[in-house]
């Protein structure tokens, strides 16, 4: 029986769109388990195992942090950008909002040199130690560092291979999800009905292409981790 704390969260989640899905036709057929209805032709997921799934994602979540996890955040859709980079920035944890990287944690040696390269090149032109270079290899160095930063920017806390990885949307980040499990890396995802929730060992079931569910479900995430 559901709490009249989880029932509340349940009126909330609905005012957001949390359980909006897809049509029938793109159901996973793994998620069929966790459909709850359907409304003009889009699948809903089911309510109690919505809140269940988020509140599991979010012990766990907590438990990570408080050991001092690691934890990577991705999200590279439009809807998704801007929350998922404040969470990870106010939790001091790198992210990834421009295009995931083939190889990011498969092949993590590799990737760690070309962060290290684009750090030591904006060092050195912080520093002005590119002045010294004609002004033409100067622009190709700020052309370079331009590019860089948007691949390793946000990953610049990447210090290691990470203990979580978190994605909204385990269909558009897939080549993350594959990965994160070859490496035995615990994933949390924000996955609707076109997503397969086994390749997740924590599945939040909710709404993950409506900027405002996203929004909804990790500010939601950020106030339990605040403990409000």
């Amino acid at each position: 029986m559901l709490s009249v704390e989880n029932k509340d969260k349940i009126i909330e989640m609905a005012q957001f769109g949390i359980f909006y899905g897809h049509k029938k036709t793109k159901t996973h057929p793994k998620m069929k388990n966790f459909i709850g209805g359907r409304r003009n032709e889009v699948e809903l997921l089911d309510p109690e195992a919505t809140v269940q799934s988020f509140n599991k994602a979010v012990s766990f979540l907590k438990e990570k942090l408080g050991a001092g996890a690691l934890v990577l955040f991705v999200g590279i859709q439009a809807p998704a950008k801007e929350s998922m980079r404040a969470m990870a920035e106010e939790l001091k944890m790198p992210f990834v909002d421009f295009r995931w990287l083939g190889g990011t944690l498969t092949n993590f040696s590799v990737i760690k040199k070309r962060m290290d390269h684009y750090e030591n090149l904006k060092a050195k032109k912080e520093t002005g130690e590119l002045e010294r270079y004609t002004k033409k290899e100067q622009v190709q160095f700020s052309k370079e560092i331009s590019k860089l930063s948007r691949n390793f920017e946000g990953l610049k806390n990447l210090v290691k291979l990470p203990d979580v990885v978190f994605v909204i949307d385990s269909v558009v980040h897939k080549t993350a999800v594959r990965e994160a499990n070859k490496m035995h890396i615990p994933l949390i995802a924000v996955m609707d009905t076109d997503d397969n929730p086994d390749l997740v060992q924590y599945p939040i079931l909710a709404n993950d292409h409506a900027k405002a569910s996203i929004d909804w479900i990790l500010n939601s995430i950020k106030a339990e981790l605040r403990g409000n």
